[in-house]
């Protein structure tokens, strides 16, 4: 059973960066209310270090994939190792996935072919996906349309169109908005945070990258999801903690866990 909280659907923290401080990001998660993390990894060894780490603290989920921008990267035996982790149940999701054409646009029927791969597997085991997407939102959309997730999954720190977002809805995908949205000329994921509807809305980080206002400049966490909630509570016009719940209750409906009540 999840605690409500304030969720991070989207962190790094089996990168380096973390490995001097790492207790000390968990304790000042908890002390800002954030009760559970979806870790993110790119490779074997980040997805055992971030199993290890659930086992310990107990308030992580994680999910592996093959990031668009890595697939020279991957191993001979890659997606047979993938597969072993969905195989004993160890992934919540497969991801970060998807297609960047902002970094590479020379490659993008292998981005397509690996994509869908992934979703084929991720609808095999029966988890969600996590996408990344980058000046790539038409072709995106029809590989989602065409290869639809049978679990859902989320749109990961989304940056496209209001309209664009509820296309993606009709595909089963989550919304999840991160630090982008705290920035003062950020005007479309403001206007995304408003316009879509609260029972598709997710918070993330993507901690270490796009740190929220006003913490620019400085390595990201998950304890600044909080910033990120009350920033698109205070879009929407609505209580924050009414925002938190909302959000908690979406992530482990998403990942079918059951959650407990939060009274104020």
């Amino acid at each position: 059973m999840g605690k409500i909280g304030w969720i991070d659907s989207h962190a790094h923290l089996a990168y380096q960066e973390y490995d001097q401080d790492l207790p000390q990001i968990i304790t000042n998660a908890k002390e800002r209310n954030v009760s559970r993390i979806m870790i993110v990894t790119l490779t074997d060894d980040e997805t055992r270090k971030a199993l290890t780490l659930n086992e310990q603290y107990g308030m992580f989920d994680v999910a592996y994939g093959f990031h668009p921008s890595d697939l020279d990267k991957i191993s001979e035996n890659g997606f047979e190792v993938l597969e072993d982790f969905l195989k004993n149940r160890q992934l919540k999701a497969i991801g970060e996935i998807g297609l960047d054409y902002y970094w590479h646009n020379d490659n993008k029927e292998e981005q397509k072919a690996v994509f869908i791969r992934q979703i084929d597997l991720a609808n095999k085991y029966e988890v969600p996906i996590i996408v990344h997407m980058r000046d790539s939102a038409s072709d995106t959309l029809d590989i989602l349309k065409k290869h639809r997730p049978i679990k859902g999954g989320i749109m990961h720190c989304y940056s496209g169109s209001v309209e664009m977002a509820f296309e993606y809805i009709k595909c089963g995908m989550y919304i999840s908005l991160g630090g982008p949205v705290t920035f003062k000329n950020a005007h479309t994921p403001k206007e995304v945070a408003k316009a879509v509807q609260i029972e598709w809305l997710l918070t993330e980080t993507d901690c270490p990258y796009l740190t929220p206002h006003p913490f620019r400049g400085k390595r990201n966490e998950p304890a600044m999801v909080e910033l990120i909630g009350l920033q698109i509570a205070q879009l929407r016009g609505m209580d924050a903690d009414d925002l938190m719940v909302k959000v908690a209750e979406n992530y482990y409906r998403l990942f079918d866990q059951s959650c407990e009540s939060y009274v104020k």
